[in-house]
């Protein structure tokens, strides 16, 4: 009988997405070939229910800490912090013994997995590849405060390669620092450098141009949090419209209750996620409100997904074939945005100039019109054409030198 390899899954969990992904990957493993392990910070155990692979303590910034240094447009990681986190890795390393590391936005394993002379899959967004083209859109910093934003804009065009090199800067010394070569200064070699890296993307919807085989697309990868839904779900109203609400982990907290707002005299019924945050005092009377919600039960039950834009919800939505409104605040969130935008299945809005007349005309449109959601249907099309579990499999297995 073949012995199990592991496979050890760690997850900078500075947003959900970074958690959820290597949770949606560790359950598509076939059990009788591989022995999953999961490595990520404290705060997470109600995600991590009855089947979730058994886990590492590790270290990782506070979510918080992570949002203020986007939102201030500064790097995320200190050089301290990334050589914190390599002799953390290097510990869990050692305890776990395991056969491959899977990371999802671990900037860290760049170093620790190669000093451990382990395989490293990076587990990444194609639009942050450097063998995908992009148009870099002004994320809200304070930039972007700026009137008119067209000048905000213009000049986020001229600075955004001089920022994408201050953001390399920590990670290429650390990598000197262990004596490994420096990645150079495009912030997308920084995010995707593995010995494969993974995109739970579609090429359809971000087009590779020379991209090596050491890149490939997985496909979305879909995740609900393991929880039950709330009492009221069973007893939503049949003969309305359906709104799906989540601004998601690194949504603005001033978002939701302005998003219900806008939402409130409208012919329909919103389910709202508040990601573990604060809910509105007095929701309107149309709003159902819950911590965490089965996000693909509810996106499969809307006609339209309010998010921040996010890949995980946003891919939810159009998986079930439904128009995505996305209020965008991170370059994250706009990147991604943008391809849904460009395929014609939702409309995005910034973050830090939405108001209530903007998510209500842009709901209502969505709602209305009929081609947000054809074209989200072909997209949910294309999806099905992705099995990001075979496709997981297939580079494990070529990776393990593992027969098929």
């Amino acid at each position: 009988m073949m012995e199990r390899k592991k496979i050890l899954f760690v997850a900078e969990a500075v947003t959900l997405a970074h958690l959820a992904r290597p949770l949606a990957l560790a359950a598509a493993l076939d059990p009788a070939r591989f022995a999953a392990q999961l490595a990520c910070a404290d705060g997470y155990a109600q995600f991590l229910a009855a089947g979730a692979p058994p886990r590492w303590r590790l270290h990782s910034i506070a979510p918080a800490q992570f949002l203020a240094a986007l939102a201030a447009g500064r790097p995320v990681y200190e050089v301290g912090t990334l050589r914190r986190y390599v002799e953390d890795d290097l510990h869990v390393f050692k305890q776990a013994r395991p056969d491959l590391v899977v990371g999802d936005f671990r900037l860290s394993l760049s170093i620790s997995a190669r000093l451990a002379g382990l395989p490293y899959v990076a587990l990444s967004n194609a639009y942050w590849s450097p063998y995908v083209r992009q148009r870099y859109p002004l994320p809200d910093i304070p930039l972007a405060r700026l009137r008119p934003l067209a000048l905000a804009g213009g000049l986020f065009y001229l600075a955004r390669p001089l920022a994408f090199a201050m953001h390399t800067r920590p990670l290429n010394r650390v990598r000197r620092q262990y004596g490994l070569p420096s990645l150079g200064w495009d912030l997308r070699r920084v995010y995707t450098d593995a010995d494969r890296t993974l995109y739970a993307d579609v090429a359809e919807m971000f087009p590779p141009h020379d991209m090596p085989p050491s890149h490939s697309y997985l496909g979305p990868l879909g995740w609900s949090p393991p929880l039950p839904p709330p009492p009221w779900w069973s007893a939503l109203p049949a003969d309305l419209p359906l709104v799906y609400v989540t601004l998601g982990s690194s949504g603005h907290q001033r978002l939701l209750p302005m998003v219900l707002q806008a939402l409130a005299s409208l012919p329909l019924v919103v389910v709202a996620a508040t990601a573990g945050k604060a809910a509105p005092a007095q929701p309107p009377a149309n709003a159902r409100i819950a911590d965490y919600l089965p996000g693909e039960l509810a996106a499969r039950r809307a006609r339209l997904v309010i998010c921040n834009g996010g890949s995980l919800t946003s891919q939810q939505a159009l998986a079930a074939g439904v128009p995505v409104l996305g209020i965008a605040g991170n370059l994250d969130q706009f990147l991604n945005m943008q391809g849904i935008v460009a395929a014609g299945a939702g409309a995005v809005l910034r973050a830090d100039r939405a108001d209530v007349a903007a998510v209500r005309g842009a709901s209502e449109r969505l709602l209305e019109e009929g081609g947000a959601r054809a074209a989200a249907a072909d997209l949910a099309q294309v999806f099905q054409r992705y099995d990001a579990g075979a496709r997981f499999d297939a580079v494990l297995r070529e990776m393990l030198s593992m027969p098929a």
